[in-house]
């Protein structure tokens, strides 16, 4: 070990030491005052990380004989990882205090999680792959069931845990048929064991790996968990769940396809297109009927996990750019619709019924548009940005002579766009009811206004995310 490879790990070492400092901390100062302080202080070192990260590097870096890779490719998911978790936590803290849930743990659970997906997302090792995978999912199973006195809560977080411990053990029965045919476990390694020729075996262990990573990013048929531990577990958990972690996941999914399986395109553009047709179709036909708005964006997730998959199924450099352009949208959707859906409540209780949006308009006009915009960016109607990372995907599976695909793909859009626009008809349509409490705090007012902003501003040039995932592709996709 050398200094450069402790300066490749930094910001997630640095991120340890905070962590730990702030678990010390809390111990000796008293557990209920220093929660706020927590969490505000995790947020800004959320953001410093990013920053660090965002201007800080150039180029790509091993570290530790090749088990860490720090590139353009790391580093923008990174940057989205950072941000995303940044947002989510501050718009959790007034839910989570009002319900007297805000303990010193919840930040730093967030914060060893997110060190995780930093870990996999620059994993170039088997070992450093499952090391990174199992930080993130123990820190998660925990707050999945942060709500003790909730029966649904507790059986979130132990769905999550039992399903995501069978999704390990998937992962790391596909590792050791690769380490044992390929006599390595460095993704270089095994890369290069596949100009002899690709042993069954070698093939096995790759799809087996690829169920367990399709059970992380709630992929169809591995998705069972998903509405379910969405329901269950706190709101603001649910945000999270919904955003960083899935694009630690992906950007797993490309590390390990290209940098490990590189050689063989065909051999794993077919399972992932499988994947993403089956996600699609389930993540829109299943949302039809759901009444409860948490579940309906767990099928939300599962589709719109399959247009990504549709992404990295091309197998070249503008498959992978196209889904790291989608999951950078996604993930800024996702933070302003869980921002509205924080604020539901009634008497001061949360709410997460649809019909309980019944001529919302009425009442709160400007969230009421905020959310319009939103729902038909999930649902991909032109101009919203959501759009161009629907197209981005779609043109990405046509230029790879995927053509069914891509139009696959645009049929379950269409399927999927009933459920979005049914939401917006009860806030503008819908039969009067009783109604929800009106004000918002300020965190969650910022982040719904400012992914609204972001899907109609964004049209202009995608605020660079475009070139950025172009480079971040190039240096994956070699």
């Amino acid at each position: 070990m050398t200094s450069a490879d402790f300066s490749a790990v930094f910001p997630e070492l640095a991120l340890a030491i905070f962590a730990m400092a702030g678990l010390l901390a809390a111990v000796y100062t008293g557990k209920d005052k220093s929660a706020p302080m927590m969490l505000w202080a995790t947020v800004a070192a959320f953001v410093l990380a990013a920053l660090w990260i965002g201007t800080g590097g150039t180029g790509a870096r091993t570290a530790f004989g090749g088990m860490f890779t720090d590139d353009p490719f790391a580093r923008f998911a990174k940057v989205t990882i950072l941000l995303s978790a940044a947002a989510v936590l501050a718009m959790s803290q007034d839910y989570m205090t009002r319900r007297d849930l805000l303990r010193f743990e919840y930040p730093i659970l967030i914060t060893l999680s997110v060190i995780g997906m930093m870990m996999m997302v620059s994993a170039g090792d088997l070992m450093a792959l499952y090391m990174g995978l199992e930080l993130q999912s123990l820190a998660l199973y925990v707050v999945a069931s942060l709500r003790r006195d909730s029966a649904k809560s507790t059986e979130a977080g132990l769905k999550y845990f039992v399903l995501g411990a069978l999704s390990s053990g998937l992962l790391l029965y596909g590792a050791s048929l690769t380490y044992g045919y390929a006599g390595t476990t460095l993704f270089s390694g095994i890369l290069s064991t596949l100009n002899d020729g690709v042993p069954l075996g070698l093939l096995f262990g790759l799809v087996f790996m690829l169920a367990g990573l399709a059970f992380k990013v709630s992929a169809a048929p591995f998705h069972m968990w998903t509405p379910d531990v969405y329901e269950g577990s706190p709101t603001p958990v649910t945000a999270f769940f919904a955003t960083a972690p899935k694009v630690a996941a992906m950007a797993l999914f490309a590390r390990l396809v290209h940098d490990a399986f590189g050689g063989i395109p065909g051999d794993w553009s077919q399972v992932l297109a499988a994947l993403a047709v089956a996600s699609m179709f389930l993540g829109a036909i299943a949302a039809i009927g759901q009444r409860d708005i948490k579940r309906l964006m767990a099928y939300s997730s599962i589709a719109h996990m399959g247009f990504a998959l549709m992404g990295l199924a091309a197998g070249n450099a503008g498959g992978v750019q196209a889904m790291l352009v989608y999951m950078a949208i996604y993930v800024t959707m996702n933070v302003g619709t869980f921002a509205f859906i924080l604020s539901m409540s009634r008497d001061g209780r949360p709410v997460t019924t649809i019909d309980s949006l019944n001529m919302y308009a009425k009442r709160e006009p400007l969230k009421a548009l905020a959310m319009l915009v939103l729902m038909f960016s999930l649902a991909g109607v032109p101009p919203m940005v959501g759009f161009f990372g629907k197209f981005y995907v779609l043109k990405a599976a046509v230029d790879a002579n995927m053509v069914w695909l891509a139009v696959a793909g645009v049929v379950a859009s269409v399927i999927g766009a009933y459920y979005y626009l049914r939401i917006v008809f009860y806030m503008y349509f819908g039969k009067e009811s009783e109604a929800l409490d009106s004000g918002m705090p300020v965190a969650q007012w910022v982040m719904l206004m400012g992914a609204a902003a972001v899907m109609l501003l964004g049209v202009v040039n995608l605020f660079g995310i475009e070139a950025l995932a172009a480079v971040a592709a190039e240096t994956l996709v070699r």
